[in-house]
């Protein structure tokens, strides 16, 4: 049995992270998949990812994201690679609605740079896109788009050479401990002083002894041809964009990176797990996402090249999940995605190993505990 300080389960985006910061603090750290990173599988991958400061859900994610900028720029720097594609970011709805209001609330409060055009002024200035007169776009300078795959190659081939272990392809079935952490995996066992569950959809399900209040949802992703001149959906003319289309609905979109203008409804996809979820796409799925388009933004609505299945893992109120597991302390579960979570990676990698080592994060995570849920969500049986 071998000893490590830290082990990491799961190592697409915030598992990845965090073996590579464990690395780079010195630490002997063991990382687990179920499959060989990066995958088509869980919920790391889709050839884009949306990185955004003026943070619509609430401010307090907004420190996270500023870090986040910073590690990403510095993964650049050690990988040599381009991972985060400046474009801007255009927030579209209407001026009372969620989105708007949310992104500018969080661009106030931070002293961030924003405007704010008229649907005159967003059709002018970006042809794709087909606002309605009583809608409004908030544009923020620093969004992009960061390559999830490269992202994830990047951070796990650095790791390996800071010295940390990675087993793929080694599904981990359960742990236990007592002076130490024994990991139970498909090929053996592994002792750990640490451990950081960090398992995506798969903690939605029977790898943590307490039941978490998870649900997974099956998201599918699309890529379409553009209609009429190219060049208008090129990253250097269209930035990213979320809209919110309906009260509280939204779908989102990028620029054309050669594989066509990707575009995705957030949310609202079906009930599924990891293990049993379609991975197959539909016509009407399509053809639901079309409509939605149609008005709005008729340019990206051409012939249909590809489509792939996603997984978000929720919690009830679409917030993080950052906490000690109540079972075992020296266990600290990590789910913070919920459909917006790849962009924080690296900020929460900082985040998880300070919690495995015992230190005060520089983030406050004290909103993500399993705290804010009821006990019986949690599986847990107070006196």
């Amino acid at each position: 049995m071998t000893a490590f300080d830290v082990g990491v389960v799961g190592l697409g985006a915030m598992g990845s992270m965090t073996a590579l910061e464990l690395a780079r603090r010195g630490k002997r750290v063991v990382g687990f998949d179920r499959f060989r990173p990066p995958h088509e599988l869980g919920s790391s991958h889709g050839k884009s990812r949306i990185i955004r400061e003026a943070y619509f859900e609430h401010p307090q994610y907004v420190p996270f994201v500023k870090r986040a900028y910073q590690l990403w720029a510095q993964l650049e720097r050690e990988s040599g690679r381009t991972l985060l594609i400046p474009t801007g970011g255009l927030m579209i709805g209407p001026p009372d609605g969620v989105l708007v209001p949310g992104a500018r609330r969080s661009a106030e409060e931070h002293g961030l740079e924003y405007e704010v055009l008229s649907a005159g002024e967003v059709r002018r200035r970006f042809p794709a896109f087909t606002p309605a007169d009583h809608e409004v776009g908030l544009l923020e300078p620093r969004a992009g788009i960061l390559l999830p795959e490269s992202c994830i190659e990047s951070a796990l081939a650095l790791a390996g050479e800071a010295g940390a272990t990675l087993c793929f392809d080694e599904p981990v079935i359960g742990w236990n401990g007592a002076e130490s952490i024994s990991v139970t995996t498909a090929r053996g066992s592994y002792e750990v002083g640490r451990l950081i569950v960090a398992a995506g959809a798969w903690m939605a399900g029977g790898l943590v002894p307490t039941p978490l209040p998870l649900a997974v949802a099956r998201q599918t992703l699309f890529w379409f041809d553009p209609v009429g001149r190219h060049s208008m959906v090129e990253p250097g003319e269209m930035p990213i964009f979320l809209w919110e289309w309906a009260e509280g609905r939204y779908f989102y979109g990028f620029p054309d990176l050669g594989d066509g203008v990707k575009v995705a409804i957030h949310h609202e996809g079906e009930p599924t797990t990891p293990d049993s979820v379609r991975r197959e796409t539909d016509a009407e799925e399509a053809e639901r996402l079309r409509a939605i388009m149609a008005p709005r933004t008729p340019a990206l609505n051409g012939t249909l090249r590809s489509a792939v299945v996603c997984l978000y893992t929720n919690t009830p109120d679409g917030d993080f999940l950052i906490d000690r597991s109540p079972d075992d302390r020296r266990v600290i579960l990590a789910s913070p995605c919920s459909g917006h979570g790849f962009k924080f990676a690296p900020a929460i990698a900082e985040v998880l190993a300070d919690l495995a080592l015992d230190r005060e994060p520089a983030l406050d995570v004290s909103r993500f505990t399993l705290a804010r849920f009821p006990a019986q969500s949690r599986g847990i049986i107070r006196p």
